[in-house]
């Protein structure tokens, strides 16, 4: 596909769209479970403005949508507190893959579209195609078990202990973790990534559309 501005809006629309949904279903995920936290702080909400950030949300993933790689990012982490969800850290875990697994509902969505309509050469194979590799690029990245995204919340709740003082203590380290994982994920981690992606696509549409 040519990279084209209507290309990158089209990009840019699936990105807002799909983030806003997943950070809305980890506060409606929360709040279900009795922490009320996003919803005093402005999160529970469909609002976009209330969720992205401008760098992981917008500029990141458009940045890697230009280099031909999956679009994936993240928006800003949605608050909750893990002492208050029912069912204790499966509770916390519930509200960890609520995010994704909204992506993952849409990816399968968008591929089951593509396998009656197409991919062809017109406008919905073209919004069909880009929603599904949003979706799956979001879904395979926050599922990753390293804090703190949100597949961590998930192995935290089956993890021995001693793994989860040793997750505690990289998710203390604050945007320092963040910045160590990029640099892990970039350089050993990017190439098994998107051949991922590139499967998880196929398998949901029957076409590879990277």
């Amino acid at each position: 596909m040519n990279l084209d501005i209507s290309y990158l809006l089209i990009v840019f629309g699936a990105i807002l769209l799909s983030m806003t949904l997943h950070e809305a279903m980890h506060a409606f995920a929360s709040h279900w479970l009795g922490d009320d936290t996003a919803k005093l702080e402005g999160r529970l909400t469909l609002n976009p403005l209330a969720h992205i950030d401008l760098y992981t949300t917008v500029l990141l993933p458009l940045f890697l949508v230009i280099l031909g790689w999956p679009p994936f990012g993240a928006a800003k982490p949605v608050p909750f507190d893990p002492r208050r969800v029912r069912f204790g850290e499966f509770g916390a875990a519930i509200v960890g893959a609520a995010g994704p697994l909204t992506n993952l509902l849409f990816a399968v969505i968008a591929g089951l579209l593509l396998r009656i309509v197409g991919v062809g050469d017109h406008i919905l194979g073209t919004l069909l195609s880009v929603f599904l590799v949003v979706n799956v690029s979001f879904f395979a990245f926050n599922m990753i078990p390293f804090p703190p995204l949100d597949g961590s919340r998930v192995l935290y709740a089956f993890a021995p202990r001693p793994v989860q003082e040793f997750m505690e203590r990289i998710e203390s380290m604050g945007f320092m973790a963040i910045i160590f994982f990029m640099l892990v994920f970039f350089a050993f981690l990017s190439d098994p990534f998107v051949r991922v992606i590139n499967f998880l696509v196929h398998f949901l549409s029957g076409y590879s559309v990277l």
